[in-house]
């Protein structure tokens, strides 16, 4: 799976999706440090355990590189940044009952201002499935030649575990 790039100095407005999350019940916030577990506990039941240790990091910095999405008291999806690396956002992921909500694109977009505001003009978004969603909210585009790119040693490990 390639990476995409993202102009952060060319944003859209954030307010449709969140004002979307909100109507389906749903905040949407920076994570803090009490989140930590649950966060880790969602990734990992939704998402598995790669994704786990990955959103784990937002917690080492300060602030936390990382966004909750909340409903009813439950983290329902989020998204991280400077995690993989610096200037990767990802990973990210909402619940499956609540997709199609905005969550995604809301999630997506107070992370890539946060990398906007900490001074960073372009982000990558690492290892990039569904490229579509990235390219019609933020105008993404694949990266030439980044089909492995970091993840090496990952596909590396993944490649071993295999039967």
């Amino acid at each position: 799976m390639p990476d995409m790039l993202v102009r952060l100095y060319d944003l859209p407005d954030p307010k449709p999706y969140l004002s979307r999350a909100e109507g389906a019940g749903v905040a949407v916030r920076r994570a803090e440090p009490w989140d930590r577990e649950r966060l880790r506990v969602f990734a990992k039941e939704h998402f598995g355990d790669l994704w786990a240790v990955e959103a784990d990091r937002c917690f080492h910095h300060t602030p936390i590189t990382g966004y909750v999405a909340v409903q009813d008291g439950q983290i329902a999806g989020f998204a991280v940044y400077d995690c993989t690396r610096k200037d990767y956002f990802g990973p990210t992921g909402v619940r499956k009952d609540l997709r199609g909500n905005g969550l995604g694109a809301a999630l997506l977009l107070r992370c890539l201002e946060s990398m906007r505001e900490a001074g960073y003009a372009y982000a990558i978004i690492g290892g990039v499935g569904p490229a579509p969603f990235y390219e019609k909210i933020v105008n993404a585009f694949v990266i030439p030649g980044s089909e492995i790119g970091v993840y090496q040693p990952l596909y590396d490990i993944i490649g071993k575990e295999s039967p």
